[in-house]
C-alpha cells in the first residue's frame, strides 16, 4: 500500500502527468538510468556549464558511449540562453539528441532559469530533448516539469525531501518515451537495472524496483509526502524555502567587504532558494567551517567553487525553519568574530529582520 501511495504522488511532486520511476540508488543512478533510456552510444549532447553537476552528468553519459559536448559557463551565473539558442541555431542537422542542466547546481547555487532555456530551444526550432537535474531544488524551488517544458526531470530523496540518501527518481514526458523506443530499437538499454521496459507496466515489486523494494526509504518518503500536504502543499513548502533562501542571503550581504564573504550568485533572481555558496576572498573557509564547529556545533558544506579553501555553503533545505537557520547563522557569526574577520555588519541581526518583514508581508 505505501508503495503505491508514494508512487502515486511522485507525479505531483514534480509537476507532471509523466511516467515516474524509482531508483534504488543516490542521484548518479538516476543519471544512468535517464541516460540509459533514452540515448544510444553515438548520440551527441550538450551538458549547459553554471557549476559542477551538469558536466558530471555529461561524464556520467560519455562513458555510456555518448559524446558529449560542453557549453561554457560560469560558476558565479546561470547558464545564458541566448548562447544555448546561438549552439542549437548552429546545429542545422539536429545532432544533438539531449540537454543537460542543473535547475539548481548544488556546488555553485545558481537557479537556473528553466523557462527561458525552454524558449531558447524552442527559438532555435531544436528538437533536442530537455534534462533537468533537480537534485537539488525538487521539494525547495518551484519546478513545474510540464508548463516548462521539461522531457526528463531528474530527483533524489536526501535534499527537499528530507529523507536519507539512496533513492532517486526519474520522471519521463512523452518525448522520453519516444527516445526510448528509438532506444529498444537499438538493442534496448545496456544496463538491465534501470531498464524502463518492465517498470513501464510493471507485474510486482520485482518489475518496479528492479529487485528488493527500498522499504525503509519508502515508509520515509510516505512521511515526508504526509509533512508537506500538512504544510500547506507545496506552494506553502516553496514559500518557507524562499523565506530562509532570503535570511541567509541578507546575512550574506550585511557580512560582505571589499576583501571578505561575498555571495557566489550576482543576480538576485537566479540564487537558490535550497543552497547558498559564500565566497571567502582572502580567508581561508576551512578555517572559517573548523570554527563554526568548535563553536556552534554546526557543519557547513564544503566549498566546490574555484579554490577548496575559497568558499563554503550553508544549506537551508528540507526539514528546515526559522530558528534553525538563525541558529547557523549565529554561529557563523561567532565564527567570524572569533578569527577577527572583520565583517561590514551583523548577518544576524539582517537576517533577524527580513524574518520579520517576510512575516508582515505573508500575514
Amino acid at each position: 500500500d505505501i508503495s503505491e501511495r508514494v508512487l502515486a504522488r511522485l507525479p505531483g511532486l514534480a509537476r507532471t502527468t509523466g511516467k515516474a520511476f524509482i531508483v534504488t540508488a543516490n542521484g548518479h543512478g538516476a543519471w544512468q538510468m535517464a541516460v540509459s533510456n533514452t540515448l544510444v552510444p553515438g548520440d551527441k549532447v550538450l551538458a549547459l556549464e553554471s557549476g559542477r553537476f551538469a558536466i558530471i552528468w555529461g561524464e556520467n553519459a560519455e562513458q555510456a558511449g555518448a559524446e558529449v559536448e560542453v557549453l561554457p559557463g560560469s560558476w558565479h551565473d546561470p547558464v545564458d540562453p541566448n548562447r544555448l539558442e546561438a549552439r542549437l541555431r548552429a546545429d542545422t542537422n539536429q545532432e544533438i539528441k539531449a540537454i543537460f542542466v542543473s535547475h539548481t547546481d548544488t556546488a555553485s547555487s545558481v537557479r537556473n532559469d528553466i523557462v527561458e532555456l525552454r524558449a531558447a530551444i524552442d527559438a532555435a526550432g531544436h528538437s533536442a530533448m530537455l534534462m533537468v537535474d533537480c537534485i537539488a531544488s525538487l521539494a525547495c524551488d518551484p519546478y513545474e516539469m510540464d508548463d516548462w517544458g521539461v522531457d526528463v526531470t531528474i530527483g533524489a530523496s536526501q535534499k527537499g525531501m528530507m529523507c536519507p540518501p539512496g533513492v532517486s527518481f526519474v520522471w519521463a514526458g512523452a518525448k522520453a518515451l519516444v527516445a526510448f523506443d528509438r532506444v529498444k530499437a537499438n538493442g534496448g538499454p545496456r544496463v538491465r537495472y534501470v531498464d524502463w521496459e518492465r517498470r513501464l507496466e510493471p507485474r510486482g515489486f520485482y518489475d518496479t524496483y528492479a529487485g528488493t523494494p527500498p522499504v525503509s526509504h519508502l515508509y520515509a518518503l510516505d512521511v515526508a509526502f504526509d509533512m508537506i500536504e500538512e504544510e500547506g502543499g507545496l506552494e506553502a513548502v516553496w514559500q518557507r524555502h524562499e523565506r530562509l533562501g532570503r535570511m541567509v542571503r541578507s546575512a550574506v550581504d550585511a557580512w560582505q567587504t571589499a576583501d571578505g564573504l561575498l555571495l557566489n550568485i550576482g543576480s538576485e533572481r537566479h540564487r537558490s532558494n535550497a543552497v547558498t555558496t559564500v565566497r571567502t576572498g582572502r580567508h581561508d573557509s576551512q578555517q572559517v567551517a573548523a570554527k563554526v564547529l568548535e563553536l556552534g556545533e554546526v557543519t557547513l558544506g564544503i566549498g566546490m567553487a574555484g579554490e577548496p579553501n575559497g568558499s563554503f555553503r550553508i544549506g537551508h533545505m528540507g526539514h528546515v525553519n526559522a530558528s534553525m537557520t538563525l541558529g547557523v547563522l549565529g554561529s557563523i557569526e561567532a565564527a567570524l568574530h572569533a578569527l577577527e574577520i572583520r565583517i561590514g555588519g551583523s548577518g544576524l541581526a539582517a537576517a533577524a529582520t527580513e524574518l520579520a518583514r517576510a512575516q508582515r508581508d505573508e500575514s
